[in-house]
């Protein structure tokens, strides 16, 4: 009966340490000087769409499957390439220049 008491006890204090640290953390009042980490942030650059990416897949899917079926010649397979790759190259550099001005 002894150990019930002082179990009892514990849980008493337990709980009134609990809720007192709890009412110190209710202050509101310095939230104004912190920045807000709440909703969503506006992305820098516009992202691509949905429609876009579908239709960027299908123009690649396009040009592997002309150049599977021999309806463009390896030649203009690999200009296109290399235009692809070129933009890819540039892109970044490109973009952040028009970020920064």
């Amino acid at each position: 009966m002894l150990v019930v008491g002082k179990q009892r006890s514990l849980s008493r204090i337990s709980a009134l340490i609990f809720a007192s640290v709890l009412a110190g953390c209710n202050s509101t009042a310095d939230l104004a000087t912190y920045p807000s980490v709440y909703g969503q942030k506006p992305a820098a650059m516009p992202q691509m769409t949905n429609e876009e990416a579908l239709n960027m897949q299908g123009r690649l899917t396009a040009l592997a499957g002309q150049r599977r079926s021999g309806a463009i010649s390896e030649a203009e397979y690999q200009r296109r390439l290399k235009e692809l790759q070129l933009l890819a190259e540039q892109h970044g550099a490109d973009t952040l220049k028009e970020i920064e001005n």
